[in-house]
């Protein structure tokens, strides 16, 4: 039997990823500010509603224009979907990194990143990219940027629980993640959970879990009602828009989880802001 792989040459990987960089950054996702208007008129606070308009208008002046939404442009986080049937001829991850290195350049998007923790010194050129890969079956390629603020990433939070903290436990992690956050992640906040699997499994789930769409919801019934529940006490916290009072604490809790160790219960929550950004493609 003869396979046939589909070639894919690292500038198409490279196009691709800057053109991911440049709308991720000025294009504010659909169901994102389909949501915001729905909350404009559920809001009750004069002042949350007067910030959701704001931030509504200043999505449609950043598309207008192809400006940022948010001066904070993000490190840029990528998630790689590699078909088994695609030969990639090429570096991948420098790919990936000159991709970013070229969208950031051209969106005229803010450098953020520092080459050490301790030393700061700016890469000036927003690499290295955060690379997630996985692999799966086809002969495509699905690359997701998902440029990440620190105003929200900050307010980011892990716990190992135990399995006798049980799902309060998990409940009560969350809702004090986000309250004790406050207006710092520039609410209304998309809030995305990891339940389960090891340390760096459940953090990688809450960082996915900010991809889903706004509306959609876990497909088990159990946690379905679980992002309900958390997502109604957020709103009442009465931390509202950019965190001024109000109703519209958040407008969505994603939940994802994943088979864990019979002696742990690991759960990560990943805060998004209003403008969660990301953006895809595919080869």
């Amino acid at each position: 039997m003869t396979v046939t792989m589909k070639e894919i040459r690292s500038c198409q990987v490279i196009d691709l990823v800057e053109k991911l960089c440049i709308d991720a950054n000025c294009f504010l996702n659909m169901d994102i500010e389909q949501e915001l208007s729905k909350r404009l008129e559920s809001e009750e606070s004069p002042l949350g509603k007067n910030v959701i308009q704001t931030i509504i208008e200043n999505a449609k002046i950043a598309r207008g224009e192809r400006i940022p939404i948010c001066q904070d442009t993000g490190m840029a986080v990528v998630f790689v979907e590699l078909g088994t049937d695609v030969h990639f001829s090429g570096d991948m991850e420098g790919a990936i990194n000159e991709g970013v290195r070229r969208g950031y350049k051209k969106g005229y998007l803010r450098n953020s990143v520092v080459r050490d923790p301790v030393d700061r010194i700016n890469t000036n050129d927003n690499t290295p990219a955060i690379i997630h890969y996985s692999i799966t079956t086809g002969d495509k390629i699905k690359i997701t940027v998902a440029p990440k603020g620190f105003g929200s990433e900050n307010m980011s939070a892990l716990a190992m629980l135990t399995p006798s903290d049980g799902i309060e436990g998990i409940k009560g992690f969350i809702i004090d993640t986000v309250s004790k956050a406050g207006g710092n992640p520039c609410p209304p906040v998309i809030v995305g959970v990891g339940v389960g699997g090891t340390m760096e499994k459940c953090a990688l789930l809450s960082k996915k879990a900010l991809l889903r769409p706004v509306g959609s919801v876990n497909e088990n019934e159990f946690w379905h009602e679980v992002e309900k529940e958390l997502l109604e006490k957020i709103n009442s916290l009465g931390i509202g828009p950019a965190g001024f009072g109000g109703k519209t604490t958040a407008l969505s809790v994603n939940i994802e989880t994943f088979p864990t160790h019979i002696a742990g219960l690991p759960v990560a929550v990943n805060i998004g802001c209003h403008a969660t950004r990301h953006a895809e493609g595919t080869l």
